[in-house]
């Protein structure tokens, strides 16, 4: 009598084992509406050993997907929304990424990044005179952007320009002020 060869069954493999789990844990994220984790667990899964483990995966993942570009526009904080909009500026898509400042603007009048941002924005678009007034707002806001403005490449289309110059490099003194930033540009 020859040994009994046991088969050893696919799910003992512990890549197997893993991508399983990665696939519960994915799921178990979509049920909490935690897409973004869900999306990591299922991409895993969709990359372990299993053929058909990694197809429902993949169907998941799809409904992961629309659920965030759904969900894209639903913010916990300003900064998380901020953050998109910049995103969006850094990837070229410069119409979406105006409508979220505009709309942040709306929310948060005297908010500085979000004045910031449009400046950067305006400026990368063309819209100098628009970058210069929402730089203005910025900086009246919040002077320590001055010093990052003078390094942010997003302001390059302005740098010749003798306002920008004189936005980042105010005479000594001056600083403080008080003006209407809206009639220093007309």
């Amino acid at each position: 009598m020859g040994k009994a060869v046991a088969k050893k069954p696919v799910p003992d493999d512990p890549r197997y084992a893993q991508a399983v789990q990665n696939y519960e844990a994915g799921i178990r994220a979509m049920q909490e509406h935690k897409f973004e984790k869900a999306k990591t667990s299922l991409q895993k899964a969709a990359s372990g050993p299993s053929k058909e483990l990694a197809d429902r995966a993949m169907v998941h993942l799809s409904a992961c997907n629309q659920q965030l570009e759904r969900g894209a526009t639903q913010f916990k904080t300003a900064e998380e929304h901020y953050d998109y909009a910049v995103s969006l500026i850094n990837i070229g898509d410069y119409v979406t990424a105006r409508e979220h400042l505009n709309k942040l603007s709306q929310q948060y009048p005297k908010n500085d990044y979000v004045a910031y941002g449009l400046a950067a924005l305006d400026c990368l678009t063309g819209h100098l005179e628009d970058a210069l007034r929402s730089l203005d707002e910025a900086i009246r806001l919040n002077p320590g952007l001055r010093f990052q403005a003078r390094n942010d490449s997003d302001f390059q289309n302005l740098a010749e320009d003798p306002r920008f110059t004189e936005l980042l490099y105010p005479d000594p003194g001056t600083e403080m002020l008080p003006e209407d930033p809206s009639e220093r540009y007309q």
